[in-house]
C-alpha cells in the first residue's frame, strides 16, 4: 500500500507540474464540480453510506465497493458451501469481464478510426502527449521511489536487487499486463535469490494483488487529464484524497489484464464527472493501455 500510494502521489505531482488534456465529447453533459476539499470529503462519505440498491441503480461505484467490503467481511461467518458458491460466481464474473476486455482491440480500432476521421491524423498526437507523463512517472517510480522504500526497510543499497527484479520480472510484467499472471516468474526469482519459501509463498501472491503502482498512476493521470479538460479546479488536498482512493481502488485489480481501467469512473466520480464522460476516459486508457 505504501508503494501504491507513493506512486499515486507522484502521478498527482506530475499532473500538477505538466497539466495535460484529452479529447472528450462533453457538449451535452452537465457537470457539477465540487467546490473544494470539504465538499469532496462530504460527497465521498455520503457515497460510502449509500444503500446498496441505490448504489447499483445510480452507478455509485464507491458505494458498491464499500458494500462489497462489508458483505465480504460478513461472509467470513458463512458456511463452506456458501463460500464455494460465491467463489464460483466470482470466477464466472471474472471470466465474463475477461472476455469483454479481450474484445477491447475492436473498440480501440473504432475509437482510433473515429478520431482520425473526425479530426485528422494529427489528433493522434494527443495520445503521444498523454504517454509522456505516464511513462516518465513510471520510470521515476521504478528506479527512484521503490528503491527508497526498499532502503528504508533494508538499510542497505537496494539497486542491485531492484535492477535484478526489473530485468527478470519487469519484461514479462510489461507484456502480460497482469501482476497475477506474473506470479510464477516472481516465485522463481525468489527461489533463485535463496529466499525463505515460507515467506515468499505468501508475500508474492499477496503483493501481486495489493501493490499496483502502475494502476494507481494510470488512474490518477487519466482522471486529472479529464478534470483539466473539463476545466474543473483541483487543489492539492483534493488530489491527495484522489491518491488515497486510487491506491485503495487499485488493490485487487490484478486479476484481469487491463481491468484496472474500469476503476477510472470511481475516481472520476469524486469530481462530479458523469459516467458517460468517465467511460470516454476509459476508452482513452484502453488505447494506451499496453504501456
Amino acid at each position: 500500500m505504501i508503494g501504491t500510494f507513493a506512486a499515486a502521489l507522484v502521478a498527482v505531482l506530475a499532473s500538477f507540474i505538466v497539466p495535460i488534456e484529452i479529447t472528450l465529447n462533453s457538449a451535452n453533459t452537465e457537470i457539477a464540480p465540487p467546490d473544494g476539499i470539504g465538499q469532496v470529503l462530504s460527497n465521498l462519505l455520503l457515497k460510502l453510506v449509500d444503500s446498496p440498491v441505490n448504489a447499483l441503480l445510480t452507478a455509485n461505484y464507491i458505494g458498491i465497493l464499500s458494500w462489497a467490503v462489508i458483505f465480504g467481511i460478513a461472509m467470513r461467518e458463512a458456511s463452506k458451501n456458501s463460500k464455494e458458491l460465491l467463489k464460483t460466481i466470482a470466477d464466472v464474473t471474472s471470466k465474463i469481464v475477461e472476455w469483454i476486455i479481450n474484445l477491447a482491440p475492436f473498440g480501440i480500432l473504432g475509437l482510433v478510426f473515429k478520431t482520425i476521421s473526425d479530426k485528422g491524423v494529427g489528433s493522434l498526437a494527443n495520445y503521444g502527449i498523454l504517454l509522456v507523463p505516464l511513462v516518465t512517472t513510471m520510470l521515476f517510480v521504478a528506479p527512484v521511489v521503490n528503491p527508497l522504500i526498499a532502503f528504508f526497510f533494508m538499510r542497505r543499497n537496494p539497486y542491485s536487487l531492484v535492477w535484478n527484479c526489473l530485468r527478470v520480472s519487469g519484461v514479462t510484467a510489461f507484456f502480460t499486463r497482469s501482476s497475477a499472471t506474473n506470479i510464477p516468474v516472481n516465485m522463481k526469482l525468489c527461489h533463485d535469490l535463496g529466499l525463505n519459501p515460507d515467506t515468499y509463498s505468501v508475500s508474492i501472491p499477496l503483493g501481486s494483488t495489493i501493490n499496483m503502482a502502475g494502476v494507481a498512476i494510470t488512474i490518477n493521470l487519466l482522471t486529472l487529464a479529464a478534470v483539466n479538460t473539463l476545466g474543473i479546479p483541483v487543489d492539492f488536498a483534493t488530489a491527495f484524497v484522489l491518491s488515497v482512493v486510487a491506491a485503495i481502488s487499485a488493490c485487487g485489480a490484478s486479476g484481469i489484464a487491463g481491468g484496472s481501467l474500469l476503476l477510472i469512473p470511481v475516481s472520476c466520480s469524486l469530481f462530479g464527472i458523469s459516467n458517460d464522460i468517465a467511460i470516454q476516459v476509459v476508452g482513452v486508457g484502453f488505447v494506451i493501455g499496453v504501456i
